[in-house]
């Protein structure tokens, strides 16, 4: 099983930036513990981080032909990005949003996802355990042929 995650905007500075909503963990920190958890499940696991959109783009593009599977945390670009979506609709394999805050109790712009009708499933407001929520959900996805 071969899975990537994508890391949007300004999660390489988590540990730094609001503590209240995204805890103390750091990027780093965070990569590590999945890196572990995917290696527990026999998992290849590429970890990945962009500020820029047309960058997500392409990982998600060139996605389709290397991994099984892709767990997306595209941060501010959720709620602002039709490119991500449509890269994300032709994805076409398992496939899963994530966010560490819960986006329903923020602000209201944010209760909007373009990314959620293009996935199997939507995990947030779990902190950074929501990574590892994803990656044990992503195996049990391709585990079960997405049933």
């Amino acid at each position: 099983m071969n899975i990537l995650i994508i890391n949007g905007p300004n999660l390489n500075l988590l540990g730094e930036r609001e503590q209240s909503q995204y805890g103390s963990i750091t990027f780093e920190k965070l990569k590590k513990n999945c890196l572990e958890r995917s290696k527990e499940l026999k998992i290849n696991l590429d970890f990945k981080q962009s500020n820029i959109e047309g960058e997500i783009v392409t990982m998600i593009q060139e996605a389709r032909n290397k991994y099984d599977g892709l767990i997306i945390n595209a941060a501010g670009f959720t709620h602002t990005s039709v490119a991500i979506r449509d890269a994300m609709s032709i994805f076409k394999k398992p496939s899963i949003e994530l966010h560490i805050s819960n986006i329903y109790k923020r602000e209201e712009f944010r209760h909007k996802s373009f990314l959620s009708a293009t996935v199997n499933g939507v995990i947030c407001g779990l902190g950074s355990n929501g990574y590892i929520l994803a990656i044990n959900a992503m195996h049990e996805l391709l585990k079960n042929g997405n049933k």
